[in-house]
């Protein structure tokens, strides 16, 4: 797999990984009776929520959910793909509210830079720590169109000025042109904040070793969204439609 190399502190690397996966809808061996059937619940702690259950893991995702769920599903996410999008509006409501809800599954989520704006809107995503995540991380995929026009808009002169940049000072630029600073401001984060994140060296580290080890683990990649249940990549899964059959078949 080809990669960029970014100098600076951080040392960014960014796998040039596809946007959407590939295979057919039928993944998985579960009936349409088997998607229909009721799981049983775990309850979580204090009558709580799973859903609202969330923290930062040692892999630097995070994990939303019952920690001991039996299933344990990753998903390796790219902010600027819009298949990841697309499968944050059709399936992650379903994922949550079925699934991870039930305590039978937990959803972690992986950001799996591409890059000089998804490093941009993952260090903004990750900005507030765990509490906000997934739903920031959704609201930015509800949004991406809009920021993704207005980066690919940026003119001549502003396109030169970025590439005679550091790299490691392309993010938060790109942020800035594609309006993500404002973006999260309205969501409680103040600019300050947002300033110090897409500075942050270590959490763009953070990032790339994310991704350095997601290659390692599991070589060939075919493109994000992709799907880990229980240590193992799911082939053929970049849709809630061919994931949901995999993860029913985990559950038996």
């Amino acid at each position: 797999m080809k990669a960029v190399y970014f100098g600076g502190a951080a040392a960014l690397i960014l796998a040039l990984t596809a946007c959407g996966g590939t295979g057919d809808s039928g993944n998985g061996s579960a009936s349409s009776a088997d998607l229909n059937a009721p799981l049983e619940q775990i309850a979580a702690p204090n009558g709580g929520d799973w859903t609202q259950v969330v923290e930062q893991t040692p892999e630097g995702g995070f994990r939303m959910g019952n920690p001991n769920a039996p299933v344990k599903l990753v998903e390796l996410g790219s902010l600027t793909c819009s298949h990841c999008a697309a499968f944050s509006e059709e399936g992650a409501p379903q994922l949550e509210n079925e699934y991870v809800k039930s305590g039978q599954v937990s959803f972690e989520f992986r950001n799996f830079v591409r890059d000089p704006l998804d490093i941009a809107a993952a260090l903004l995503t990750r900005c507030g720590g765990a509490t906000p995540f997934f739903k920031i991380t959704d609201q930015m995929f509800a949004a991406q169109a809009q920021y993704m026009q207005r980066a690919g808009a940026l003119d001549a002169a502003t396109q030169q000025r970025l590439q005679a940049l550091p790299q490691q000072q392309l993010p938060a630029e790109y942020a800035r042109a594609a309006g993500l600073v404002d973006f999260v401001k309205m969501r409680g984060v103040p600019e300050s904040k947002a300033n110090a994140c897409l500075a942050d060296q270590a959490e763009m580290q953070k990032l790339v070793s994310i991704v350095n080890t997601a290659n390692a683990q599991y070589p060939g990649i075919p493109g994000t969204p992709a799907f880990i249940i229980n240590g193992n990549l799911v082939p053929d899964a970049a849709s809630w439609e061919q994931l949901e059959p995999a993860l029913r078949e985990a559950l038996k």
